[in-house]
């Protein structure tokens, strides 16, 4: 497996970066795992009792091309292609023991509340409803069908999370797109209270398939289906601040959603250039990092590495399984140290083993009948050995 150090991009030329890896969609095709010690297969979750995830909206408002860009690596390009969906299309996510999840593309010229069709089944094991609305488009009737899903769908069941995708901002001025979004959030949450509905809670995001806004809102959605979400945050927080690091990202590497992030904001920028670097590393794992006979993978337990920007910034990858990476943001001088921060970063690892290890163990318990382990103790994790740059 190849490892990339010494690599040297501006920040400030957008090109540079985005020219030829930071293209939505650029993985390749075939591109797919191979065999890994941590594998945790033998305790996935039964595809029937993964939490679900519904893509609604009108028609041609843009739900299955999220679906295939963000899950399948499709180019944005090619979704211009792609026939109206005419029935229920499912979909199984379970590229890390995380992000285990099924998508439903629900047609938008459907009217699934009609009395022929069964709201329980629908909605009774839904973990998170996202909404698309069409930005470009009058999005007066959207609003009223998020209404009647959103009251319904709550009264079925009261856990689901209403995400709302103001979707193709990509032909927006930045002030129309807020205004815009300030218009849908305000006559959405205005129509719910109308309806009695004031208490629940609606979180609204600005995509697009053509930029990474797609990939942030995704895994802001994924994130809140992720049960250990709060330990990753605090076994990243541990590392940063024992590390010197400024920024680190969990990724699940096949779809490029962070599914945990430290607790300090994210920077959109930021996270683009780690979206980059994961491109960078894979396109060239498969150019340079495989064998004659085409054997091995483009990314395994060997897969690092180094990206020197010119403004004094270090992008730093490291493989944490064989479907997850971790990427770190920090200063040139602090990059000295980085034996302390590769030490570090195999505590890191453990902790994610044995995070792992207690959620498979709660998983086998469950479906198996047996006790459901509890992942109380891991809410306060410890530091595992981190070394901290404070002397």
């Amino acid at each position: 497996m190849i490892s990339l150090f010494g690599s040297r991009m501006s920040l400030g030329d957008d090109a540079g970066i985005v020219g030829s890896y930071g293209v939505v969609g650029s993985f390749p095709k075939d591109f797919d795992y191979g065999p890994d010690d941590h594998d945790m297969e033998n305790g996935a979750v039964p595809p029937d009792n993964r939490p679900r995830i519904l893509l609604m909206g009108l028609r041609r408002s843009g739900k299955s091309s999220i679906q295939k860009v963000v899950f399948h690596k499709m180019s944005p390009n090619e979704t211009l292609f792609l026939e109206s969906t005419n029935k229920v299309v499912k979909s199984d996510v379970n590229s890390t023991s995380f992000v285990q999840f099924q998508i439903w593309d629900f047609p938008g010229q459907i009217d699934f509340f009609d009395s022929t069709f069964d709201s329980e089944t629908i909605f009774g094991g839904c973990g998170a409803l996202v909404f698309v609305i069409d930005a470009q488009d009058d999005y007066m009737e959207a609003l009223v069908r998020l209404n009647v899903t959103v009251s319904r769908a709550f009264k079925v069941n009261p856990n689901i999370k209403f995400e709302v995708f103001i979707h193709k901002v990509d032909g927006l001025s930045d002030d129309h797109k807020i205004e815009t979004q300030r218009d849908i959030h305000q006559r959405a949450t205005d129509d719910l209270a109308d309806s009695g509905l004031d208490g629940v809670h609606l979180s609204f995001y600005l995509t697009s398939i053509y930029d990474h806004s797609i990939f942030e809102a995704f895994s802001k959605v994924v994130q809140k289906l992720i049960p250990q979400l709060g330990t990753l945050e605090n076994l990243l927080d541990i590392l940063i601040s024992n590390s010197c690091i400024e920024k680190a990202f969990l990724f699940d590497v096949d779809s490029k959603i962070y599914i945990a992030t430290d607790s300090s904001p994210v920077d959109m920028q930021s996270y683009e250039l780690c979206c980059d670097m994961i491109d960078v590393v894979i396109d060239v794992s498969c150019i340079y990092g495989l064998k004659e006979d085409g054997e091995g993978t483009a990314y395994d337990s060997e897969s690092s590495s180094v990206i020197r920007l010119n403004n004094g910034t270090i992008l730093y990858l490291k493989e944490v399984n064989r479907h997850l990476a971790l990427v770190c943001i920090l200063r040139e001088d602090s990059f000295d140290r980085q034996g302390l921060i590769d030490y570090n970063f195999l505590c890191f690892k453990k902790a994610i083993e044995e995070v792992f290890e207690v959620r498979q163990n709660s998983i086998a318990g469950s479906y198996s009948g047996g006790q459901r382990l509890s992942t109380d103790s891991f809410d306060s994790p410890k530091t595992n050995g981190a070394v901290s740059t404070k002397s």
